[in-house]
């Protein structure tokens, strides 16, 4: 992608976790996401369009910051499976222009969104 192109769009994103081997499994049996081990301290993750990171290099900060939203074509079966995992919902299932979306709260405290057009 240039630079004209990337400019000002979503590159990266990292949690700082407090378990990385917990965080692989939560996110990897509910999205499929792919993980690059570098180390004790760090690993990389992709859901195939966009990487990030989850670090012990820093405290997990669940609070404040922006708000991280997942895309699923089947919104309450992705619901079913993070909470099979022990996700925590704390906005169930609401519509909005454009979809329906809920929140949970990730083994870190991270609140994140799971959106569908559907």
């Amino acid at each position: 992608m240039d630079s004209q192109r990337k400019h000002g769009c979503i590159d990266n994103i990292e949690f700082a976790v407090s378990d990385i081997e917990r965080s692989k499994k939560f996110y990897g049996e509910v999205f499929n996401w792919q993980f690059t081990v570098y180390g004790p301290r760090y690993c990389e993750f992709t859901d195939g369009r966009l990487c990030g990171g989850l670090t012990t290099l820093s405290e997990p900060k669940p609070a404040g910051g922006p708000l991280v939203i997942l895309y699923t074509e089947q919104l309450e079966e992705t619901q079913k499976r993070l909470e099979a995992v022990g996700a925590q919902i704390v906005k169930p299932v609401f519509s909005f222009p454009g979809g329906r979306r809920f929140h949970f709260i990730d083994p870190d405290g991270y609140e994140l969104a799971v959106w569908s057009d559907l």
